[in-house]
């Protein structure tokens, strides 16, 4: 096998027997370097623990809205104050009948209040269960219903989504608890299904009237139902337990101090991307445990640079579609001055040179930096250390840029909610892990298993691929009332299979290629399921047969279809299109162009969700057919072959959406 650097230790490879795969060796993260030890064993632990001792801190912080409709500077509470508005609100549960175990919902964008909530469950070992509507229409009651929650909070914003719920959850939601300006109209409708709603003001003052000792909960015991979608059907319930989400602040703090960043009570976080998912809920819990600030953003993407200049935050987290904007406007800005286009073409190849051949980022051209990259840096508030991008791939450019222009160290991690986030990371300041995940996090074992079907090898000694399979005390422990599911992906030895295709660079890194099933992220992190929305677009009249393509580095899908011939033929002849052939007909602008608002139409009125509409549109007269290789004898797509024929199409689409 090849010198792997950052893995330290490796097993032998699991022999295969009989039907199963072949599978690699296992590869361990960099536990055997580092102090993995935790002060606290629950996340109500790390939380007392942190108020305790940084009692006079900033905890939690928003910007507050002045009487001219602007915002001012960040205003924060101390974690005393904080952990005291934890304690009303946890006894306040406590009162309306919430016994451990018992499980509450949020619902909303990050704040202050969410937080504690989440906090508050802790403290009287509840199960938190994020609410969110990106899953589909039906979501939220779903969720509910499905956790058995009798408790939600609830942002003001989202009380008339939650109000149309109600009605399918009213004999099980008893409470509700508002945060944010209060429609009076909405609460009425609340009070109008039946069920007792508070502000959550008023629901602290409840707490504090009738306080209630704390229940701690033990290490095994669950603090979370992640709802995670990944696959057709309904949401899947993960459940994430105390000792997981502690061994993953853990595993962080220790990889950084591996990385040379140490976190501490002086450091800042931003909040914007979603609490109800694993990738900043596990950043925050981190942030706390030192001691250190996060601040709440507005809630409006167009205002996040103000957000963010205003918090000065040392650590930045993000996902690819933030970075691609930030990418975009700096470039835009750039290419607008012909010398500072090209200055910063000189200071960039310079930089990229030196860190090519070895020197750290921040030793690689201090010149530039003061010249010219500083004003990249300020837009992140010029006090970052670290930048963190997950969720999916990052572009290999926008990556580049970001670790010359940005003047901080630059890492893109791996792991999905059922391994708690933080499964892989890249090791900054090494240019060998540009466009990977990077080595095992502490605490992490991995290994790839073949999938001869797809042509992965993972005994190949020259390129191991195959399914990653990753096995940590971080793992999820099952899916929620879903045993079959989770039998699907968790092997009893507790090797769980991510579904994603992998490989091992020479350096010890992984890169992830594929994805074993046909689903994938788009870069906002949004899971498709391809074969579904496929079925949709086939209900069309005009659709013979049709290919849905999409990767993480993009945030649109685009399709082939190939029409059904007279069906289209009757169209152009309604709409006065001349034509001498059907491959003609096709190639016209004003044909594709209505046959993929047709599809649009289609999948509207399938509830498919904004992210799930086609925006790219190839017509080819030809059918896909076992005689052209492009379906199996059983007429399944061979996506691969697909995109290998239409990457000329793919390419050319996606430039002119892009343009």
């Amino acid at each position: 096998m090849p010198s792997y650097k950052y893995i330290f230790e490796h097993a032998p490879a699991r022999p295969a027997a009989g039907d199963v795969p072949s599978a690699g060796p296992v590869y361990k993260g960099i536990s055997s370097k580092e102090d993995l030890s935790s002060p606290a064993a629950t996340l109500y632990e790390i939380f007392q623990n942190s108020v305790k001792e940084y009692a006079a801190r900033p905890c939690l912080g928003v910007r507050k809205k002045q009487a001219d409709g602007t915002v001012g500077p960040f205003e924060f509470e101390t974690y005393a104050e904080v952990g005291k508005r934890v304690e009303n609100v946890a006894s306040a549960l406590a009162h309306v009948g919430l016994v451990a175990q018992g499980r509450v919902g949020v619902y909303g964008p990050n704040a202050p209040e969410w937080m504690i909530a989440m906090q508050a469950c802790n403290r009287m070992s509840l199960y938190c269960v994020p609410l969110y509507d990106s899953l589909g229409e039906n979501a939220v009651e779903y969720i509910v219903t499905h956790s058995e929650s009798t408790v939600v909070f609830a942002s003001a914003a989202k009380v008339p989504t939650l109000v149309k719920s109600l009605d399918a959850i009213k004999d099980k939601v008893t409470t509700i608890v508002i945060w944010g300006d209060v429609d009076g109209k909405a609460v009425q409708a609340v009070t109008d299904k039946g069920v007792t709603s508070y502000s959550f003001e008023a629901f602290q003052e409840l707490g504090a009237a009738n306080p209630s000792p704390a229940v701690p909960p033990k290490a095994e015991d669950i603090c979370t139902i992640m709802y995670t979608s990944g696959t057709t059907g309904e949401p899947k319930g993960v459940l994430l337990t105390h000792d997981a989400v502690v061994k993953t602040t853990v595993s962080l703090l220790a990889f950084c101090k591996f990385a040379g960043v140490k976190w501490t009570s002086e450091d800042k976080f931003l909040s914007y991307l979603p609490l109800a998912h694993i990738f900043d809920r596990s950043s925050e819990e981190m942030i706390l445990g030192v001691g250190g600030a996060i601040g709440y953003w507005q809630g409006d993407i167009l205002k996040l640079a103000d957000d963010i200049g205003a918090l000065q935050p040392t650590l930045f987290a993000g996902v690819p579609r933030v970075f691609d904007r930030i990418y975009k406007r700096a470039i835009e800005q750039v290419q607008a001055s012909f010398v500072k286009n090209m200055l910063f073409g000189y200071a960039s190849a310079r930089k990229l040179s030196f860190m090519q051949n070895g020197r750290k980022q921040a030793e690689a051209s201090p010149f530039f930096d003061r010249l010219v990259f500083s004003k990249f840096k300020a837009r992140l508030g010029g006090n970052v250390k670290m930048i963190v991008s997950g969720g999916a791939p990052l572009a290999p450019y926008v990556e580049e840029f970001l670790r010359v222009a940005m003047c901080a160290q630059v890492v893109q991690g791996y792991g999905l909610t059922e391994t708690c986030a933080g499964s892989f990371i890249a090791v900054p300041d090494d240019m060998s892990q540009q466009a990977t995940v990077g080595p095992p996090m502490p605490m992490v074992e991995f290994r790839l298993e073949s999938v001869p079907e797809m042509g992965y090898d993972a005994l190949d000694e020259a390129q191991p691929r195959g399914e990653v399979l990753v096995r940590t005390p971080q793992l999820f422990s099952g899916y929620y009332k879903e045993e079959g599911k989770t039998k699907e992906v968790l092997e009893a030895d507790g090797w769980f299979h991510t579904g994603d295709i992998g490989l091992i660079t020479p350096e010890g890194a992984l890169k992830i290629i594929d994805r074993k099933k046909n689903i994938f992220k788009l870069s906002q992190g949004e899971y498709v399921a391809v074969e579904k929305l496929e079925a949709t677009y086939k209900k069309n009249p005009l659709v013979e047969q049709v290919w849905v393509y999409g990767n993480s580095f993009k945030s649109t899908l685009i399709a082939v279809v190939v029409p059904v011939q007279s069906g289209l033929e009757a169209y152009a002849k309604t709409a006065g299109i001349a034509f001498s052939s059907f491959a003609e007909l096709c190639g016209k602008p004003e044909v594709v162009k209505y046959v993929l608002e047709q599809l649009t139409t289609t999948g509207k009125a399938d509830k498919l969700k904004g992210f799930e509409i086609v925006k790219g549109l190839h017509l080819d007269p030809e059918l896909f057919t076992v005689e052209n290789d492009l379906v199996t004898p059983t007429f399944k797509l061979k996506r691969n072959i697909l995109q290998k024929k239409y990457q000329p199409v793919i390419d050319a689409l996606y430039s002119k959406m892009d343009a």
